[in-house]
């Protein structure tokens, strides 16, 4: 059980898929999760399911590229333990020759920008507990290319290095800096949210694939890296399904 200086667990991007599960399983784990999103009707939906299930759980509605509003939402923690920054998301598979710069520009200032507001307003707070977490979800696109996918890995690319520059940055603060870099998983809304709502391309990025990762499988693994004794910073870790070798190498069963 988390100590209570360090018991609030902020989760941002929570309203579905890898953030919601993570809510849950910190929740489980005893800590009281804010639940933050833009779609205010999900995450008062979860919060309500969490706090049902004898757990603890508040939701606030958030913008994270919106710095105003961020910085607003920070006033409201004296000390928080865990913060999950997992906001983001992809848009597109286009070449670079034809990729639309109004989507790279929201993919960077969503899975970048979004990230630093959130964990620059939330900093002190972290420090203040004594004994504080910040998880940088990223991707695997984060850590290689691929073809038509140039706007995310750039993105994502970026969420890496801000994650491993504040690691070396803060060292000798009471602050973890972890980083889990997800590979191919299959969540409701993810690709077809990259495909603008096409069912059709977004089934085919999973088709043959028996076993992709689950949003629970990378909640289950935030979870562990969280609940690992104080001194126990896992800097980067990454997790594909079995199927899957790199972010171009899938065995698919077609």
């Amino acid at each position: 059980m988390p100590s209570a200086a360090s018991r609030i667990a902020v989760v941002t991007g929570a309203s579905s898929g890898i953030g919601a599960a993570t809510a849950r399983q910190l929740a489980a784990a005893g800590y009281r999760v804010v639940l933050t999103a833009r779609r205010k009707d999900r995450i008062e939906a979860l919060a309500e399911e969490i706090n049902a299930a004898g757990h603890q759980a508040t939701a606030y509605p958030l913008d994270v590229t919106d710095r105003a509003a961020v910085d607003e939402f920070a006033t409201a923690f004296k000390t928080i333990g865990v913060l999950v920054n997992n906001a983001g998301g992809a848009l597109g598979a286009d070449p670079v020759a034809t990729g639309d710069p109004a989507d790279w520009r929201t993919m960077y200032e969503t899975n970048v920008i979004g990230t630093l507001n959130v964990t620059q307003a939330l900093l002190p707070k972290l420090e203040a507990s004594g004994d504080g977490t910040i998880v940088v979800v990223s991707s695997t696109a984060g850590h290689g290319t691929y073809e038509g996918g140039a706007g995310y890995v750039a993105a994502k690319h970026g969420e890496h290095v801000l994650a491993e520059t504040l690691r070396l940055e803060i060292v000798g603060k009471p602050i973890r800096v972890i980083e889990i870099a997800p590979g191919m998983v299959k969540t409701d809304e993810f690709a077809l949210t990259r495909f603008g709502g096409d069912e059709t391309k977004a089934s085919k990025v999973y088709e043959g694939v028996a076993e992709p990762l689950t949003a629970d499988d990378v909640a289950d693994t935030i979870t562990w890296t969280v609940t690992r004794p104080s001194h126990v910073n896992v800097d980067l870790l990454v997790l594909r399904p079995r199927a899957q070798a790199s972010n171009t190498k899938v065995h698919r069963d077609l």
